[in-house]
C-alpha cells in the first residue's frame, strides 16, 4: 500500500490506483467528463484536476492520469482547483450548452453564468465514444480527424463505416447528446436492418444515428406472419 496525504489526512491506497480512484474510494466527489471506469483514462477534459505538492511548489495534474505516490500531498478542493474547474466547465458549456451532464456539473460547482459566446456545438471531444467503440465494442468504427480547432470525430474517410454495428454505444456514453437524443421521435427513422430510410437526426447531427428501428421492408409485422 502507498501512504500519502489527501486533504491533510494521511491515507493509504493501492499502488496501481490513480489519484482519482483513491479520492473516489474515500468518498470524495470529483467531477469528470472524459473518464469512465470501464475505459482507458484519457485525461483530456481536465475537470478532475487536483493540486499536488507542498508549500509554494504545487502544480495541477489530471487526477485520472496521475498515480498515487508515496508521501505525495494532494488537495482535491483547494481554491486554485475549484477556480480551474469552473473555468474549464465554463468553456465546455459555451461550446456545448445543450449538454445535460454539463448543466448538472455547473449546478454542483455553483457555476451561475457563462461569460463566453455559446458555440452550440454537439461534440466536446471527450473521446468517450471513440474509446467505447474500440475497447468495449471491439469495432474501431470511429476516430479523430483533423488538428487543433478543426479536430472532430468521424468514420474512416467520412464514409459509412463497415465496422459499425449500429449498437448505439457511442450515443449511450456521449455526455453531449443526452438532450437531443431524448427528444420526440423523428418523422422518418433510420432502419437498423437495411438503412434504407434517411433519418432526420442523421441529417441534423452528421453521423449521429439516434433513432434506429426496423422498417417493414426487412422486418415483418406480427399480423403479416401467417
Amino acid at each position: 500500500m502507498v501512504t500519502f496525504m489527501l486533504n491533510g489526512a494521511q491515507v493509504q491506497a493501492d499502488p496501481n490506483w490513480s489519484l482519482l480512484e483513491a479520492a473516489k474510494f474515500y468518498g470524495l466527489y470529483i467531477p469528470t467528463l472524459c473518464y469512465d471506469e470501464g475505459l482507458t483514462p484519457y485525461g483530456v477534459c481536465r475537470l478532475c484536476v487536483m493540486e499536488v505538492g507542498s508549500g509554494d511548489r504545487t502544480k495541477l495534474v489530471a487526477s485520472c492520469m496521475h498515480p498515487v505516490i508515496e508521501g505525495l500531498e494532494v488537495r482535491t478542493h483547494s481554491n486554485r482547483v475549484i477556480k480551474t474547474r469552473k473555468m474549464i466547465l465554463e468553456l465546455l458549456i459555451a461550446r456545448c450548452p445543450g449538454s445535460k451532464k454539463l448543466q448538472d456539473m455547473a449546478s454542483m460547482l455553483e457555476l451561475k453564468e457563462v461569460r463566453f459566446k455559446p458555440l452550440n456545438d454537439d461534440c466536446i471531444l471527450c473521446g468517450l465514444c471513440v474509446r467505447m467503440c474500440e475497447e468495449q465494442m471491439m469495432a474501431k468504427a470511429i476516430g479523430y480527424a483533423g488538428r487543433g480547432t478543426d479536430r472532430y470525430i468521424t468514420t474512416p474517410f467520412d464514409m459509412t463505416s463497415e465496422e459499425c454495428r449500429k449498437c448505439g454505444a457511442c450515443m449511450y456514453i456521449c455526455p453531449a447528446c443526452e438532450l437531443r437524443c431524448q427528444g420526440p421521435e423523428a418523422k422518418t427513422t433510420l432502419c437498423s436492418g437495411c438503412l434504407n430510410t434517411e433519418a432526420v437526426c442523421a441529417a441534423k447531427y452528421d453521423d449521429a444515428m439516434c433513432f434506429m428501428v426496423p422498417c417493414l421492408s426487412c422486418v415483418k409485422r406480427p399480423e403479416d406472419v401467417k
